[in-house]
């Protein structure tokens, strides 16, 4: 129960952040994808499962709020949080290369699916503007963001284990 709670309050506190701090620090209009952050994180912390609840909320948030279509971005974040959640068996708490990597990864497929699905349906053929201005950039300034987030995300993850952990001993 705790999890879930604390689970709801960093997605929100995430969405939160990116659509009203992140915007007033942007540079050149581009702000970090906090969510890409969180879901990729749960996904490869915990696993397929939590990676794709944790990705589904992130996206009905951002669909509800800035979608066009309902479930649009739910769906993303959910195939991405799945994808993650592929690489909890190889997942090292010390190690922040494969993280860093996996959320390079992810951001850089949310972008391509963003264009492919929204922009060039309607028409709209320049790639190379769109991959060099947007694309690029968020993925720059997501990685600088998930240097100090990750850590972040990895201590509450650690802290709710250990709860978990000392509350199932309990009752053995």
């Amino acid at each position: 129960m705790l999890r879930k709670v604390i689970t709801g309050l960093l997605i929100f506190l995430c969405f939160l952040l990116q659509s009203s701090v992140f915007p007033a620090i942007s540079f050149a209009g581009i702000i970090p994808n906090l969510l890409i952050i969180l879901t990729a994180s749960f996904g490869f912390m915990r696993g397929e499962e939590s990676g794709m609840l944790v990705g589904f909320f992130c996206g009905m948030l951002t669909d509800v709020l800035y979608g066009d279509i309902l479930g649009f971005y739910a769906l993303i974040y959910l195939y991405i949080g799945f994808v993650n959640g592929k690489f909890s068996r190889i997942f090292y708490k010390e190690d922040i290369k494969l993280p860093i990597c996996l959320i390079v990864v992810s951001d850089l497929t949310y972008g391509l699916m963003i264009y492919l699905l929204v922009f060039l349906l309607r028409g709209r053929f320049d790639f190379i503007y769109y991959f060099t201005r947007v694309i690029i950039p968020e993925c720059i300034y997501t990685i600088v963001v998930t240097i100090v987030l990750y850590p972040l995300i990895l201590l509450i993850n650690n802290r709710l284990e250990i709860g978990e952990r000392k509350r199932a001993q309990k009752f053995v």
